[in-house]
């Protein structure tokens, strides 16, 4: 499956630290991410990881596309709601493309843990058929 990866600032240690309790996970499906998030993610799990350009400089919109092309099985973003950015359109284009193109989205930790054990099950394999 292709995995997309996102992160606030304020949560990309909470991304770290979930993609090393998921690493067994993760290393079976490709992971996309932004650029930032990426970088910090593969430094910590050495998972192979499509980075896209960091986020303000076009990776979001980079990860859009891909979503648009329902190129994304799932996507895990974890936001934070008080950082300036998140309500700007790019950051919510990312989850309005996900519920137009019926791709699971993520957007906080507890939904991100359920998201994966649910791809570890086997629950998303209808997104072969999607595709």
């Amino acid at each position: 499956m292709d995995i997309g990866l996102m992160a606030h600032d304020s949560k990309k240690e909470l991304m770290q630290n979930f993609c090393i309790a998921y690493k067994r996970i993760l290393s079976r499906h490709d992971i996309y991410s932004t650029g930032d998030t990426g970088r910090l993610v593969e430094d910590v799990t050495n998972l192979p990881i499509h980075k896209f350009l960091p986020g303000q400089l076009g990776g979001v919109r980079q990860m859009c596309a891909q979503i648009d092309c329902n190129q994304m099985d799932a996507v895990i973003f974890l936001r934070d709601i008080n950082e300036p950015e998140s309500g700007s359109n790019d950051f919510l284009n990312v989850i309005e493309l996900c519920d137009v193109n019926n791709i699971p989205v993520a957007t906080n930790i507890a939904s991100a843990e359920l998201l994966v054990l649910a791809i570890e099950r086997g629950d998303l394999s209808w997104r072969d058929l999607y595709k």
